[in-house]
């Protein structure tokens, strides 16, 4: 019934010119042909369309049966033997049909999908979808961009494969879509590397290419964790697909020295200067994954220029540093780690120039550290480290738990200090026990108290004297009501009302009473964890 139901409406438009469709006949073709493939008569169908006297009906309605031909080919049974049929049926579509219309089609069928039905679409139609696009003749680099464009936002979507389980496993088929992602976009890089005489066009296709270059190396590049040791490198499609990148930036005219070394410049060597511009946050993100894929990795690190100075790549590093330091996913926290140990290594000591420190990332990068170490709560970035044990971390240490003049220190003006060194103390007698020692501050305990503990004590009570006698004053002259002075610190705060300056004196007061608590807390403790080991000795 639908077969001759379709071959009604063939025949009905056989008569008419390609102008005089009605939109009721592309409806009704639809129709038919899908009630022609739920009834499994899909050979006749394909001898309708590959009939020579419906070459022009199948040119303009035909591209409204991809979608049921596609989903066929998604939803049966692998073993089916009609499945040959769908294959060829897709291919005669692609081949007969208006290019323009199945563009838009086949876009419109790759978004429809999510989650793990991304990945089965995207790898059926790349193909077809290639081939379309090459049978357009006008916009050739408008249809490529908004082909790559809309790939990208679905790969985009898609979980990153973390661990080398995961990468085999390839559960939602992002890997292999990067594969199949190259192999659809050679094609295009080749057109504009082959084309002898530069054209609007072709320019305007490097372009849509270089979008696409950069957008894969902020996703999935930038959070893609690559393989180890080494020697597995070439077993690994997601580093495949960043050396495929690369070659493309190359190809297209934008090796990466040219690329890398112009981000972030003033005075810039681009040809397409609004672009980077336009887009200078994502084009952070995806510098910085260049950086590490080229420094780290290794990919394409013969293009590097011979003459550069380590100091040098370290400075142009530092700011790619500070951008994957500010991501919070361990993947990209640790190649931030790596691109810094890696520009470290490679430059010899003391040989940055006091000028360095003029450099922003200089400053913030160790910012970025701080954060890593105290608030990251990721175990493979907290592993043991020689500088944070032992006589390494006893050396910094003492640099801390130190009083600059002993007792007379200016403990009010050096608060926030103090109140920071108390809790470090605090909580490394937490954590460490004494039997363990394994930040060796038991071994130092003894100078700690000498040297910080005991001064502070003391510079408390004389602190507290002089601020509470200062008090005791201010509330005299407040009785006559005149205007005062008061000495804090050796200095004369300048004349104001009583009231204020007891406000003043009074906050003073509870700064010293805060850090009396602190130093009360961390001797308590220390004095439990000792005890506590000693009564463990006895045993």
């Amino acid at each position: 019934m639908a077969v001759e139901e379709l071959q009604s409406i063939i025949k009905r438009c056989q008569i008419l010119e390609e102008q005089d469709f009605k939109e009721e006949d592309f409806g009704l073709f639809q129709l038919a042909g899908q009630r022609c493939l739920d009834e499994g008569h899909i050979d006749q169908l394909f001898e309708i369309i590959q009939n020579e006297k419906n070459k022009v009906i199948v040119k303009n309605m035909g591209w409204n049966l991809v979608g049921p031909v596609v989903r066929c080919l998604l939803w049966n049974d692998k073993e089916d033997d009609k499945r040959k049929y769908y294959f060829l049926m897709l291919d005669l579509l692609v081949e007969l049909c208006n290019p323009k219309e199945l563009l838009l089609g086949l876009l419109e069928l790759i978004e429809e999908p999510s989650g793990k039905q991304i990945s089965p679409v995207i790898l059926l139609l790349l193909r077809p979808l290639q081939t379309v696009i090459q049978k357009l003749r006008h916009n050739r680099a408008y249809s490529v961009g908004l082909a790559l464009s809309t790939l990208w936002s679905q790969l985009s979507v898609l979980p990153v494969p973390y661990t080398q389980g995961q990468m085999q496993a390839d559960e939602y088929g992002l890997c292999q879509c990067c594969e199949a992602l190259v192999e659809f976009t050679k094609p295009f890089v080749e057109e504009v590397t082959g084309d002898e005489e530069p054209s609007v066009e072709n320019e305007k296709l490097k372009d849509e290419l270089l979008k696409f270059c950069f957008k894969s190396l902020k996703c999935p590049l930038l959070t893609a964790q690559f393989l180890e040791p080494p020697e597995q490198a070439d077993t690994d499609p997601l580093r495949r697909f960043a050396a495929e990148i690369i070659g493309f930036l190359s190809a297209i005219g934008y090796p990466f020295p040219k690329v890398i070394f112009n981000h972030g410049r003033k005075k810039k060597t681009w040809d397409y200067l609004e672009f980077e511009e336009e887009e200078d946050k994502q084009l952070s993100d995806s510098m910085a994954s260049l950086a590490y894929l080229v420094f780290v990795q290794g990919i394409s690190i013969d293009q590097l220029p011979m003459v550069l100075s380590p100091s040098y790549v370290l400075q142009f590093n530092m700011g790619h540093i500070e951008v994957l330091l500010q991501r919070t996913e361990e993947s990209v926290l640790s190649k931030g780690l790596d691109l810094l140990e890696n520009s470290l290594l490679r430059t010899e000591d003391s040989s940055l120039l006091h000028q360095c420190l003029e450099i922003k990332s200089f400053l913030t990068v160790p910012q970025g550290l701080v954060k890593v170490m105290t608030l990251c709560p990721i175990e493979t970035l907290g592993t043991p480290n020689k500088w944070f044990t032992g006589p390494q971390l006893v050396s910094l240490l003492h640099l801390v738990l130190f009083l600059p003049e002993g007792a007379e220190t200016d403990l009010l003006q050096n608060s926030d200090r103090i109140m920071a060194s108390l809790n470090l103390l605090r909580y490394l007698v937490i954590k460490d026990n004494e039997n363990d020692n394994q930040t060796g501050l038991w071994t130092e305990l003894e100078k700690i108290e000498n040297n910080f503990l005991k001064p502070l004590h003391t510079g408390l009570n004389m602190s507290k004297a002089h601020y509470e006698a200062e008090i005791k004053n201010s509330q005299e002259v407040q009785k006559s009501k005149d205007l005062c002075s008061v000495t804090v610190g050796g200095e004369e705060i300048p004349n104001m009302p009583p009231e204020m300056q007891l406000k003043v004196l009074h906050s003073a007061l509870f700064t010293f009473d805060l850090i009396e608590s602190v130093l009360a807390r961390v001797e308590e403790l220390i004095e439990i964890k000792t005890k506590s080991t000693s009564d463990e000795n006895m045993r």
